[in-house]
């Protein structure tokens, strides 16, 4: 019996977008995964590491932008004014983590909201094809962790933080495993 190759693309994809597709998905699954798995069993710490970072972040962007200003010689106000909130900014987040997790809080329930919508977007574009519907779910399950946390905050936004990114990057994870090996069919 001859085997005839079928070439079925998702909406937008070309036949060799998807092989790459695949594969990197399935890598970066596995490693979300198992990012997930920490927020889930050590979520104190997970808030800690995402509040420290935002710290991070906003300490070495507002620096740069302070030495872009002194650089530039500016002398408009606004553009110093922006550079020393982004450093105190950073600041008072490194130094009172707890306001930093408070405020990774607000920032992951606008993730969560936008990583459900996306996630909702791109089921609706591979429609009807395998893997869509672990898609759709991961947007679920992110559209009610950012319901539940905008309405509990700030109660438990310590425990809550970490949790909600181990469980929203557990189902990123699980289901770019399955959107990969889903892909992987497609193309044999």
């Amino acid at each position: 019996m001859k085997r005839t190759h079928v070439n079925v693309t998702f909406s937008g994809f070309d036949g060799e977008i998807l092989k790459r597709f695949s594969k990197h998905s399935l890598i970066i699954g596995v490693l979300l995964f198992a990012l997930g798995l920490v927020g889930l069993f050590l979520p104190q710490v997970m808030s800690l590491v995402a509040s420290t970072f935002l710290g991070w972040l906003l300490l070495a962007g507002g620096m740069l932008s302070l030495y872009y200003a002194f650089l530039a010689r500016w002398r408009s106000v606004w553009a110093w004014l922006k550079a020393i909130l982004l450093t105190l900014t950073g600041a008072v987040i490194l130094l009172n983590p707890l306001a930093g997790i408070l405020t990774v809080a607000l920032l992951l329930a606008v993730y969560l909201f936008m990583d459900a919508f996306g996630g909702f977007a791109l089921a609706q574009s591979i429609y009807p094809h395998a893997g869509w519907s672990w898609m759709a779910l991961n947007g679920v399950i992110s559209l009610l962790l950012g319901g539940i946390l905008v309405f509990a905050w700030p109660a438990d936004t310590v425990v809550l933080v970490g949790l909600y990114l181990g469980i929203s990057l557990l189902f990123d994870g699980i289901a770019l495993v399955m959107l990969g090996l889903a892909a992987r069919k497609l193309d044999k």
